[in-house]
């Protein structure tokens, strides 16, 4: 078979230049065993299938000679070439020869095979899909991109649960019984990023009075996650594409790279093909980064996942604090899947943990779940945001104190350095009720 010269797949060799056009849209298929990428490029058809004539050719049993014929130019569409085993799209068969357009997202099943169309590394229009058959499709996603050894992008609001799913791949895939290793790219200083990365040498620099391994090489045989990646400086990105080229690392102060076999996954909330474009982000790296993007619809766009998601951090804060798992109410449900969720994942789970601490081992109820008002709530809001916003953090430091005192208010002002009776004023203003004292063990 004479190879198409935009084809990429699983043996591509580590020096090969980014394709033309690659920045745009690709299609990838993935099934048990491999795993390959072909860029889009103008306008035409692909066949697809296991013959040998097939310009996107798939080496599984389950998959036709010609399984069917993609059609690509402005819009991209599928036909069934009359296979053996059948297509689907979305879940849905195709008849033999019917033409149905496919978007960025949509599954397409090729007998046990699986094809995505994904555009470079901006994240594909949740908004087009029911949030239900979005998250299938991400777990069926995840499921088979974890079989493979292809590196992963995941895109999506801040607090979506990125590293849920970043956690997800390493635990289906063959590395599961090697190390997770996880990096934000924005919590460390530049000046000792690199020193997390790449380990260094006793005498590297000032300080350096050991020797110390890295990130990457504590991840060697296992998976590497690089959250926030858009957040690396222009220069620990040129070497981190060195490690990704070579599959090497060399600690700072060094003159011998070691040989490392790791799974990069990354992560951000950024448009990194817009940062390729102004020169914020390497188009090399996002290149190497970027072998398949898998999108996290935000919240908003999942609701049947909130009441779920708010029992069960519900019954983990109880378990930490010793007590049974609380019951949210139906109006409690309500109030949970028709907020918006700016904060995602993460503004769930902080406001219910606050909940079961205000509920005191009752049941929870709206008035303890506290949610922040709409964006035209808060318009209307104006000089109080401030006063609300201070209010909030003195609710919690109030709470903290009480927590670690064991409902011993006299202990709970002394932690907050203010005298018992000014406690308890502020406890009536903010409408918190007083706490009874624990009884000792």
């Amino acid at each position: 078979m004479t190879r198409d010269p935009h084809d990429e797949d699983a043996t591509r060799p580590a020096d090969a230049t980014l394709p033309a056009g690659d920045s745009g849209t690709a299609v990838m298929v993935f099934w048990d065993g491999g795993y390959r990428r072909v860029p889009l490029i103008g306008a035409g058809t692909m066949r697809v299938g296991r013959g040998d004539e097939c310009e996107l050719r798939i080496d599984h049993p389950s998959v036709s000679r010609h399984h069917l014929c993609l059609h690509f130019g402005e819009t991209i569409s599928i036909e069934d070439m009359g296979s053996f085993n059948g297509s689907r799209l979305n879940g849905i068969v195709l008849r033999a020869h019917e033409r149905r357009p496919i978007g960025l997202g949509d599954v397409v099943e090729l007998g046990t095979a699986l094809l995505v169309v994904q555009q470079g590394a901006r994240a594909s229009s949740p908004a087009a899909d029911a949030g239900r058959d979005a998250m299938q499709r991400l777990e069926r996603l995840i499921e088979l991109v974890a079989q493979s050894r292809i590196n992963a992008l995941l895109v999506g609001e801040t607090g979506t649960g990125k590293e849920v799913a970043a956690e997800a791949i390493h635990a289906r895939s063959p590395r599961a019984d090697k190390s997770f290793v996880c990096l934000n790219c924005a919590a460390v200083p530049e000046t000792l990023l690199e020193a997390e990365l790449f380990g260094f040498e006793r005498g590297a620099f000032t300080g350096a009075d050991r020797q110390k391994p890295g990130l990457i090489e504590a991840a060697n045989g296992g998976t590497f996650f690089l959250d926030e990646v858009g957040e690396l400086p222009l220069t620990t990105q040129a070497k981190l594409l060195r490690v990704l080229e070579r599959r090497d690392v060399q600690r700072l102060g060094s003159v011998a790279p070691q040989k490392v076999d790791v799974r990069f996954i990354a992560a951000t909330h950024r448009d990194l093909g817009s940062m390729v474009a102004e020169g914020g982000f390497r188009g090399d790296l996002l290149y190497r980064l970027n072998g398949i993007t898998l999108t996290i619809p935000p919240l908003r766009e999942r609701p049947h996942q909130i009441y779920e998601l708010a029992n069960d951090f519900a019954a983990a804060a109880a378990l930490e604090l010793g007590r049974p798992a609380p019951i949210l109410s139906a109006d409690v449900r309500r109030a949970l899947e028709g907020y918006a969720w700016p904060g995602n994942i993460r503004e769930l789970r902080n406001t219910i943990e606050r909940a079961v601490l205000l509920a005191e081992g009752g049941p929870i109820t709206v008035q303890h779940i506290q949610l922040s008002p709409s964006p035209s709530e808060r318009g209307s809001l104006g000089r109080n945001a401030l006063r609300r916003d201070y209010a909030d953090f003195e609710r919690e430091q109030i709470l903290a104190a009480l927590e670690k005192a064991g409902g011993n208010q006299t202990e709970a002002a002394a932690i907050l350095g203010v005298s018992r009776r000014t406690l308890m004023n502020r406890l009536d203003a903010l409408g918190l009720p007083r706490p009874r004292k624990r009884p000792s063990s």
